[in-house]
């Protein structure tokens, strides 16, 4: 095996006095693909900078191999001193690069390399900063969340570049459809240590759920092993004469080691305010149209979204997709067309640009709205200290004013402004950016559980193929059109992803290409029954003759025509009650049908696509 072009040992670092990297490693050899993963704030983006020359660690060694050439892609790059775009990408070039490639990714990127750096957007600067450490074709690639602020097209065609690059690569990404197709080996960085998998993200949560469930058993032993020393303690008779310090001093040593154990960051709690229900039809558009100048944003567009609908809504930028949401929720007028909204509707929107931030608010303040301590949820009065820590802030930070908070920390913080609302329909601007992968799983559970209706507008594969009832895609001129299912779902049925059919052909041009990433690779992240539906699949027929048991026990009470007569009471709330189990049937059969027709589909799926050349690399 080559020896490693870059390589950290026992790295540690500590930030205001907290540890923060206490024994990580990190080993680079050439052409290797990593994916560094672990929860927001755990370090990751540290590792990064320390791995790149840009901090230096408080102890442990960082070795490179000399004239190996390093590229570095911080998560907001900085573009201040230079006069366009390509001058800052040209900027990351030595002497024996060739300039051109500058212009070849600028313009592949969208750009046209003239731009005052300036004026650019949040999303233009990161194409202009991936085109200036793509450019030298560098010996390692280290890149800090490089789909933020990209839309799909420029995903998509960033997943075929690194796919071709003969680059090595330690990636930080929440896009899991971006890791998976990436990655040949997954390092997990949890409580300042760093553990690896010789695999690609694909596997790493079962093997991460692995690791907690074996810590655990270890913890429970720790525990019996402390209760017995306490024990003797308590009641032994050389306890009580000599105060024998070595027992003494290896209670301290056990219950070090169990505090230890319980350093990891608590699980976020994400509870939305679930307002009335509201009518079967929710949104109804008739040929919805609408110009900015003479540009069509949207052209004769119609659909009919009922209450438990999700929709997804994927495009390139500026293709409309805020504006589309807008016009759905009767926020714009059309300019053509009409929205019919349904009877009850409370909504709760997310906006992409976090607008309804005030940078100069503290955390509380923002969360409660000012002058009250208290968040109502679901109804119920709930502290801000404790809906804070649902959202893992902690209680100190409740007066840290939001400019202070990191992107991650913004995200759930503008989630939990959003889910404190009552709404029967909830409205997601790109819900997904900076939050880390835990974060998402328990955002996808919690669309998955609500009662209501979510539209959410996002770049993220992974997250729209697990939440998704039908993806309405942006085809250009202002059309738009809806497919069922997720997004791979709209891939299968369109033919290609949302970069269009150009970019098959521009990855198959590139050495070493890898499978289109906008067919193939879907296809190969088959859909899988996640434990929950598991779980609802083989309790929900048990839970279905329980419900038709108790309708026929209410039925046959209500048959009785001198029932009425004898207790009216009694008579309306058993009417209730049997409305209430009808209904309650019909959704638990509902539900059944849909996850036995998902079974069947992933079954058929898995059972078409077992061939070995089906399989990622």
């Amino acid at each position: 095996m080559a020896p490693p072009l870059l390589l950290l040992q026992s790295i540690r670092l500590a930030l205001g006095g907290k540890p923060l990297l206490e024994r990580a490693d990190l080993s680079v050899s050439p052409g290797e693909r990593l994916c560094l993963v672990g929860r927001n704030g755990s370090g990751k983006s540290t590792l990064l900078k320390i791995a790149a020359g840009a901090i230096e660690a408080d102890g442990g060694t960082r070795f490179a191999q000399p004239g190996a050439s390093i590229r570095y892609l911080p998560q907001e790059p900085d573009l201040a001193g230079f006069a366009t775009a390509r001058a800052y990408a040209e900027a990351g070039l030595g002497p024996t690069d060739d300039p051109h490639r500058v212009t070849y990714l600028v313009n592949q990127l969208g750009l046209r390399g003239d731009e005052d750096p300036a004026l650019l957007s949040g999303g233009e600067a990161r194409r202009v900063a991936l085109a200036r450490v793509l450019a030298p074709q560098p010996d390692i690639l280290l890149l800090d969340e490089p789909t933020n602020h990209l839309d799909l097209p420029a995903i998509e065609w960033l997943e075929a570049e690194l796919a071709a690059s003969r680059s090595a690569l330690v990636l930080v990404s929440h896009d899991r459809r971006f890791l998976t197709n990436l990655s040949g080996a997954t390092v997990w960085l949890d409580r300042g240590l760093t553990r690896r998998l010789d695999r690609p993200f694909g596997a790493f949560e079962a093997w991460r759920d692995e690791v907690l469930e074996q810590e655990e058993g270890e913890r429970h032993k720790l525990d019996r092993r402390i209760a017995m020393e306490e024990d003797w303690l308590r009641y032994g008779v050389t306890a009580r004469r000599k105060r024998n310090q070595g027992r003494l001093e290896r209670l301290q040593q056990l219950r070090g080691e169990r505090r230890d154990r319980r350093r990891a960051q608590s699980d976020i709690k994400i509870t939305v305010h679930e307002g009335a229900y509201s009518g079967k039809l929710v949104i109804e558009a008739e040929n919805l149209s609408k110009r900015l100048g003479d540009r069509p944003i949207v052209r004769n567009f119609s659909t009919r979204i009922l209450r438990g609908d999700r929709i997804g809504v994927v495009g390139p930028n500026g293709a409309g997709k805020t504006t589309l949401l807008r016009l759905l929720t009767g926020l714009l007028a059309p300019d053509g067309g009409e929205v019919r909204l349904g009877a009850n509707i409370e909504m709760a929107t997310l906006d992409q640009s976090r607008a309804a931030l005030d940078a100069e608010m503290t955390l509380k303040d923002a969360l409660t709205g000012g002058g009250t301590d208290t968040v109502i949820i679901n109804g119920r009065p709930k502290h801000v200290i404790g809906y804070m820590r649902d959202f893992l802030f902690a209680p100190e930070q409740a007066r840290t004013p939001v400019a202070k908070l990191s992107g991650g920390e913004r995200g759930r913080l503008a989630l939990a402004r959003a889910l404190a609302l009552p709404s029967n329909l909830l409205v997601l601007d790109e819900p997904t950016n900076d939050l880390d992968l835990e974060t998402l799983d328990l955002l996808q559970e919690m669309i998955s559980d609500y009662a209501g209706t979510v539209m959410v507008v996002s770049h993220d594969r992974d997250f729209l193929d697990r939440v998704a009832t039908s993806v309405v895609m942006a085809e250009g001129g202002g059309a738009w059109i809806e497919y069922a299912g997720g997004y791979s779902d709209m891939v299968t049925q369109r033919g290609f992803g949302v970069a269009g059919e150009a970019a098959p052909s521009r990855a198959a041009r590139a050495e070493r290409s890898a499978p289109s990433a906008s067919i193939e690779a879907p296809a190969a992240q088959r859909r899988k029954l996640t434990f929950k539906e598991k779980h609802a699949l083989a309790t929900l027929p048990q839970r279905i003759e329980a419900l038709r048991a108790s309708l026929a026990m209410f039925g046959a009470k209500l048959d009785d025509p001198a029932f009425y007569g004898r207790d009216p009471a009694a008579f309306t709330k058993t009417s209730a009650a049997f409305a209430a189990t009808q209904a309650e049937l019909a959704k638990a059969e509902d539900e059944w049908l849909a996850l036995e027709l998902l079974r069947e589909e992933i079954e058929g799926a898995d059972s078409r696509h077992s061939s070995p050349a089906s399989a990622t690399r």
